[in-house]
């Protein structure tokens, strides 16, 4: 089986910067990035612990949000101890070195949460989910810093590997490297694309997460709570960090600055072809619609999406839950039984199903009702598609066999709001009111804004495009509209029809076939002339 290709397209605008992953040119991810982004998985804050709750064995800590942070007891890492007394003799303005830290007693996976913070104690915590809904973001006190090759985890002393790496030669190579390497309490996870790199590639990068810790505790010495003291990598570089392997065919780029600061952060890591494969757009055409990206979010963030042979997805997406419905439309084989077009649909259904929830970063519980299929077999290959259509997907996830009512269940990690872009355009009739002028009155209206053109505005010649259902209700019969209009201006008006005009729209054009622009002040404009 051939490599996908993947291709990473960057637009910037001045509100936000847009990023779209193609995966053999179709849409698989969307990310929306904006200045105004805060609170962010992976970002570090210095917080003040506003209250405690033993009944839900948490605690709600200011990190400054509009919300207050909600830092639940088993999201305590085992060396917060350790880390607060830490922080309070940076806070206190002591010298503290992390290599020479005296460890205080774990926090035990079970316990209560009084036994570890209290109210008004000054803790440092790192954003876990973001805010969703009426939620404030969600916290932990196991800060991590996560680069390319590793990710730092302080107070820890292991070293992990990552579970992808099978071989036991190189898993052991990558163990004695890194051992080598860290210093003392710091523990470090080693990540999948680590696998075959030498040991001044995990050198250098594990050197960069210790400059930005000891970054970030300078930071924290400075700070008056609540203050963010440390930063992730902003979303178009931390997707580069992830998914930047040999099967990345090319990044496009239509910003300068953007441009620049991804070769040089490509470059940090990686040969100089991993860089050319970034490429500045420069056409006119917007970036989004010269790659196809435009129509593919046009067909794909609605409520409907639409497969193909008329098969059709219906996604409602609750604060609880996503519920997602498999329709077959007109997709019926009659040379096949009802079970062989059921399995068909869903196979196809699972396919976008499994895309969607990467699009739209969908998470928390899922539900499918797929069509309904009295086989077993085919019931149990349609579980194992799924799995299969869901390796490539970064978030964790669990996919549950289908119920005896044809219901499918998934939980997905959910770590940010679902993307969501809306795909409606503004009605060129109504103008987004839902109001129109009543249909018998569209003859007046018509009517009126000729003789203001003639009469006021002295054009030479009309020419007025209609829906071809009002085309012919003007120009019908040897008496028709037109010849009526003839008789009374002196002046023939010409009638076009445009199969793509609404039913009660109308344009008009000059003699020079420019479209006149009327305003709401002028007879007639209120009725969708444009």
């Amino acid at each position: 089986m051939s490599e996908i290709t993947k291709e990473l397209i960057i637009a910037s605008h001045p509100d936000q910067v847009q990023i779209a992953l193609l995966e053999d040119k179709k849409l698989v991810e969307m990310h929306q990035e904006t200045p105004s982004e805060q609170f962010c998985v992976g970002n570090v804050f210095v917080g003040k612990v506003r209250k405690v709750m033993p009944g839900l064995n948490a605690a709600f800590v200011n990190i400054g949000s509009d919300k207050d942070a909600f830092l639940h007891y088993l999201d305590l890492g085992p060396q917060t101890r350790t880390l607060n007394e830490y922080v309070k003799t940076i806070v206190s303005g002591g010298k503290c070195s992390l290599s020479s830290v005296e460890k205080q007693p774990i926090v035990e996976k079970e316990g209560k949460i009084t036994d570890v913070i209290s109210p008004g104690q000054t803790l440092l915590v790192q954003i876990a989910k973001e805010c969703i809904s009426t939620k404030g973001p969600r916290i932990t006190t196991e800060v991590s810093f996560a680069g390319r090759y590793a990710v730092l985890v302080p107070f820890g002393d292991k070293v992990f590997i990552s579970q992808k790496i099978k071989g036991s030669e190189e898993r052991k190579r990558l163990r004695q490297i890194v051992s080598g390497i860290k210093p003392r309490n710091f523990g470090v996870i080693i990540r999948t694309v680590a696998q075959g790199k030498s040991a001044d590639d995990l050198e250098n990068d594990i050197e960069q997460l210790i400059s930005r810790w000891k970054a970030m505790t300078e930071q924290i010495a400075a700070s008056v709570p609540p203050e963010k003291v440390a930063s992730e990598l902003d979303r178009t570089t931390s997707l580069i960090r992830d998914l930047l392997n040999e099967s990345f065919h090319a990044i496009y780029v239509d910003d300068k600055d953007i441009y620049s600061e991804i070769r040089t952060y490509i470059k940090s890591f990686s040969d100089n072809r991993d860089v050319d494969i970034v490429k500045l757009y420069k056409e006119k055409v917007p970036i989004f619609e010269h790659f196809n990206v435009a129509k593919q979010i046009k067909g794909s963030f609605g409520k409907i999406v639409t497969i193909k042979n008329g098969i059709y997805l219906i996604i409602e997406q609750t604060e609880a839950m996503c519920v997602i419905d498999v329709n077959s439309g007109n997709r019926v084989k009659s040379s096949n039984s009802q079970e062989e077009n059921a399995i068909q649909v869903n196979l196809a259904a699972a396919e976008e199903i499994a895309r969607q929830m990467r699009l739209r970063d969908i998470g928390g519980i899922i539900v499918i009702d797929f069509i309904d299929m009295a086989t077993v077999g085919n019931r149990t290959l349609l579980y194992k598609k799924m799995n299969e259509l869901m390796e490539g997907d970064r978030a964790r996830h669990t996919v549950l066999q289908l119920s005896k009512f044809g219901l499918m269940q998934i939980t997905r990690q959910r770590l940010r709001p679902v993307t969501t872009i809306d795909t409606r355009e503004q009605c060129p009739v109504c103008h987004g009111t839902g109001k129109i002028k009543p249909a018998i009155l569209i003859e007046e209206s018509i009517e009126n804004t000729v003789d203001f053109l003639i009469q006021k505005q002295s054009e030479a010649k009309i020419t007025v495009e209609v829906h071809p259902f009002l085309y012919a209700y003007l120009t019908k019969g040897l008496f028709s509209k037109r010849v009526k209009w003839f008789f009374k201006y002196k002046k023939w008006i010409h009638v076009r029809q445009n199969i793509n005009s609404h039913l009660l729209q109308y344009k008009f054009f000059n003699k020079d076939m420019e479209e006149i622009i009327l305003w709401e002040s002028q007879p007639g404009t209120k009725s969708g002339a444009n």
